[in-house]
């Protein structure tokens, strides 16, 4: 069974780019392995990441994440059964939406920044979807 389970949490510290390619670094090593797909979103100090896999793996996995002390705050977005992954071409994508066009966060949000604590659950997966649309992940599996 294939679950997608959004999450969001705000950064201990600033996010940088070391800390970025560092969880995406362990991502792709890990996940290959364990079936799991997804892509890791950031601003300057909140995150919201995808995961799809099977159940039990995903699970595994956000149960060690909730232990990371990188971050704080964390918010379970969404969680659902799937037919079909969406984020099945990345081991791990990633988008930082303080470069993403205004416009877009506004569609989704009441300001132009990304605050998944101020938004539905729903307006968050709508936002990754439209960014998986638009090619807006960056990729380096």
């Amino acid at each position: 069974m294939l679950v997608r389970l959004i999450y969001a949490s705000r950064a201990c510290e600033p996010i940088s780019h070391e800390l970025v390619d560092g969880i995406l670094a362990t991502a792709r090593r890990h996940n290959p392995v364990n079936g799991v797909t997804g892509v890791l979103c950031h601003s300057e100090d909140v995150f919201v990441q995808a995961l799809e896999g099977g159940r039990d793996q995903v699970n595994q996995l956000y149960a060690r994440l909730l232990q990371d002390k990188r971050h704080k705050d964390v918010v379970l977005l969404c969680y659902e059964e799937i037919d079909v992954r969406r984020y099945s071409s990345w081991t791990m994508g990633k988008v930082r939406l303080d470069k993403v066009n205004r416009s877009l966060l506004l569609k989704y949000s009441c300001s132009g920044v990304l605050n998944p604590y101020d938004v539905s659950g729903c307006a968050t997966v709508a936002l990754l979807e439209e960014l998986a649309e638009t090619g807006a992940f960056a990729v380096r599996d």
